[in-house]
């Protein structure tokens, strides 16, 4: 706004004591002070109001308009309540510097003019907001992206002074403005709040409140070719939906200013749309490869595949690299309660009427994504298919190193970490989120195969994982995982595993000490036989083998390094037993 519009403002009750030539200059903000150097508190283009508390005496004036002059203030409006008139030695120092000056009316107290101020500046930069964000919706709508959600965000928080964040279900930054990043609880918890108000119908924008500071929550909608109808049940996309999170309190907003909001969030889901397009090459070679799998095609047709796709999740990769399978499921419970019959009937829809191959593909693909990566395209690894009600996810690993797990499941230390998925690691950041947007009717579980290393692997591996899901659904809870070491010493002990998980548990537990006999004639096979026929006697097992102690616990120590198993344990001993009269 301009000071000329104040001066025209007769509620205000300003009088212009010097400046006329100055009245258009922009007004941006409003400032009172009575300090005598106010100096450190002024940006440019304020209107300062002041009580001339700091005026001792006429030599007073000239520093003080000299500091405002310097600082780029708009004007001066000084109260007549102090002193009646204005001294004269202020209106000269003004003029001097020209800066206009305006008395206030001591009938008109300086909070009218500051809220008339910040009325009419806060609507100015909200029209002017929502005008450039009008023009990039219609460039993101029309040609590519004009920078993402990123520019949107720096808008809000340089012209309405708010901080605002595009959050995934699961509470992982997508885009924020500059490079202030919400802290990773935080969005967990923001997520959480959310999903529940969305599950609990509650009506937009959600307010919640972490660590003592107030936010408000903005659905994200997708509006795009996969949008759903607005009738269709809202479990459908409860959790996929982006959300956007600004730190304000949204409960006494105009309408205005809500509508902006909407625009914005209107804008984002431009981005969120085109993220999903470009996730349909990769679900297409999922697809593609699952089928092959499923219908037991020649390891080299899988093979063949599986180049194609390697290049497309793991750019630059030099060799073809690892796979690991996950499937998870969504089942929600009808009306009454019931489980979901439908998917157990292999009818393709849970009990409650709702399809869970496409919410479970959509899901697997956020959780799969590394909580400490942000941006909408940190998927990029990641294919994702759905057959019926689970989604099977095929993740590449660009090479298993020599790292063998350590006592507690986990990965050993060092330049040759694992890079495998783990089941408990992939829940842990999401189990709260995830369990509030499934609320009492919804339920996630999943199970994560290991590492295979050739095509002849993945049909193991698949059904590996399918069964750690099904032992994840034994369990307790709205959120739950199993991975494949959970399978060694139960699963494999039921007469109705198929073949497939038998050979994948062998291969797993064998191979690398088959192949280190091969290159080295260690004879380590043959050492684990006798050692666990002697009940892990080492020196019957020595004499038995014609060795020397230590050469026995030297073959030995290698068959643990090898395989991450300890032969000195009861669980360890009975996986190497199980797989020796298998093979």
């Amino acid at each position: 706004m301009r000071l000329r519009a104040l001066l025209e403002t007769d509620a205000l009750g300003l009088r212009l004591l010097g400046g006329e030539d100055e009245l258009d200059r922009s007004v941006r903000g409003v400032m009172t002070t009575d300090l005598r150097d106010p100096s450190r508190y002024l940006s440019g283009g304020e209107l300062v109001l002041t009580g001339l508390a700091w005026r001792r005496d006429a030599a007073d004036s000239e520093p003080f308009v000299r500091i405002l002059a310097g600082a780029g203030v708009a004007g001066l409006a000084a109260g007549e309540a102090e002193l009646g008139d204005i001294p004269a030695d202020l209106v000269e120092a003004c003029a001097r510097h020209r800066l206009p000056l305006f008395a206030v009316h001591e009938t008109v107290a300086f909070a009218t003019i500051t809220e008339h101020v910040v009325r009419q500046v806060s609507g100015e930069r909200a029209g002017d907001l929502a005008a450039v964000v009008d023009r990039h919706r219609r460039l993101m709508t029309s040609g590519p992206a004009g920078g993402g959600p990123e520019v949107v965000l720096d808008l809000l928080g340089t012209d309405l002074d708010l901080h605002a964040w595009v959050l995934s279900p699961t509470g992982r930054q997508i885009a924020g403005a500059g490079e202030t990043s919400l802290p990773g609880p935080v969005g967990t918890a923001l997520a959480g709040h959310h999903l529940a108000a969305v599950r609990t119908g509650r009506r937009a924008p959600h307010r919640a409140t972490v660590d003592g500071t107030a936010y408000s929550l903005f659905p994200i909608r997708n509006t795009g070719r996969g949008a759903l109808p607005a009738s269709r049940d809202v479990r459908e996309s409860v959790l996929s939906d982006w959300l956007l999170a600004v730190e304000a309190d949204a409960s006494d907003w105009p309408p205005a200013r809500l509508d902006l909001l909407q625009g914005v969030t209107q804008l984002i889901a431009v981005e969120r749309d085109r993220r999903d397009a470009a996730r349909t090459v990769r679900r297409r070679l999922a697809q593609e490869v699952l089928e092959l799998v499923q219908t037991g095609a020649p390891p080299a047709e899988i093979a063949a595949r599986l180049r194609v796709a390697a290049p497309v999740l793991l750019p630059g990769l030099g060799s073809a690299p690892h796979w690991q399978v996950v499937v998870a499921r969504v089942e929600w419970s009808d009306a009454e309660g019931r489980a979901a019959v439908g998917a157990q009937a292999g009818s393709g829809a849970s009990g409650s009427g709702i399809a869970g191959g496409p919410v479970a593909q959509a899901l697997l693909e956020e959780i799969l994504v590394d909580p400490a990566v942000t941006g909408p395209d940190s998927a990029d690894r990641i294919a994702v298919a759905h057959t019926g009600e689970e989604a099977v996810a095929l993740v590449p690993l660009p090479a298993v190193g020599a790292s063998a797990p350590d006592r507690d499941g986990g990965r050993a230390e060092g330049p040759d970490q694992d890079p495998a998925l783990h089941a408990d690691v992939l829940l842990a950041a999401v189990r709260e989120p995830l369990s509030a947007g499934l609320a009492d009717d919804g339920r996630l579980t999943l199970g994560v195969s290991a590492a295979v290393h050739s095509p002849e692997g993945l049909r193991g591996a698949l059904e590996e994982a399918r069964h750690a899901r099904r032992v994840a659904a034994a369990r307790p809870g709205r959120v739950c995982a199993a991975g494949h070491h959970e399978l060694a010493s139960h699963v494999l002990l039921l007469p109705f595993v198929p073949d497939d998980v038998r050979r994948a548990f062998t291969a797993r537990l064998l191979d690398p000490l088959r192949e280190y006999d091969r290159r080295h004639r260690a004879e380590l096979i043959p050492t684990l036989e006798t050692f666990l026929d002697c009940d892990g006697s080492w020196t019957r097992c020595a004499a038995r083998l014609h060795l020397h102690v230590n050469t026995l616990r030297y073959r030995v120590g290698r068959i643990e390094q090898l395989t991450g198993r300890d032969l000195s344990r009861l669980e360890d001993k009975l996986d190497f037993f199980l797989a020796l009269r298998m093979s």
